[in-house]
């Protein structure tokens, strides 16, 4: 079972959350990862507005041969509302759940949000990446924050995410003339080291196979769940 490196209440006001993030992302790091990498994870969450009820999956996948080694998934509902910029509230609590049903320690997260290229530098996979010890990427199909100058149109073409005036992440195109994704890292990685790993675990569609596989994963916890009820 994986065991949090660290713990916070989840009974929060929107205030103290934005308060919590400001305090919790002075202990985010960006320093380069060393370490070998011999195991990925995808995390996703999906939301069912009609019953308040949250599907989350963690897929871990091999390295480099992105094969999938096991899958973990969890339930659950939250109280916290929706609201941009803290939506690691709604969404990390069953993700944890999910994350201690997993047999293995993966090396690297990828998550399908937002890392420091939030308001507050602390986007879902800064706020998951401290909790768990472990070096997070966050990959965004849309852009939160931020200006970036135009993309090249060929795979690997990237430009930098610049928000009040400092580089947060990256802006790359993972195929020829697909629409880009927005990466930024969300804890003891770089910007150019989640760039690099986007990349390297881009094969035939825009998204990376840790967060592909881990979205159609809670694709089809929902349909089960639609075809139980």
């Amino acid at each position: 079972m994986l065991i949090a490196a660290l713990s916070h209440s989840w009974r929060l006001s929107p205030a103290q959350a934005i308060r919590l993030q400001r305090h919790l992302a002075t202990q985010v790091s960006l320093r380069p990862f060393r370490g070998a990498v011999r195991s990925l994870a995808g995390a996703d969450v999906s939301y069912d507005p009609r019953t308040g009820r949250f599907c989350a999956a963690v897929v871990l996948l091999s390295w480099p041969g992105l094969s999938v080694i096991e899958t973990a998934r969890a339930h659950g509902h939250s109280s916290f509302p929706y609201i941009p910029g803290l939506l690691s509230f709604r969404e990390i609590p069953p993700l944890l759940r999910a994350f201690r049903r997993l047999r293995r320690r993966p090396c690297l997260i990828f998550c399908d949000g937002q890392g420091f290229a939030h308001p507050r530098r602390f986007g879902l996979a800064c706020h998951l990446g401290l909790l768990l010890g472990i070096p997070t990427l966050g990959c965004a199909k849309t852009l939160l924050v931020g200006e970036h100058s135009p993309v090249p149109p060929e795979r690997g073409g990237r430009s930098a995410l610049l928000f009040d005036g400092r580089r947060v992440g990256t802006v790359l195109r993972t195929r020829e003339r697909t629409k880009a994704i927005f990466v930024s890292p969300g804890h003891r990685l770089s910007i150019a080291q989640a760039a690099s790993w986007a990349l390297r675990c881009t094969t035939r569609y825009r998204i990376p196979e840790p967060t592909r596989l881990a979205d159609r994963e809670v694709a089809r916890m929902r349909r089960l769940d639609l075809q139980s009820r």
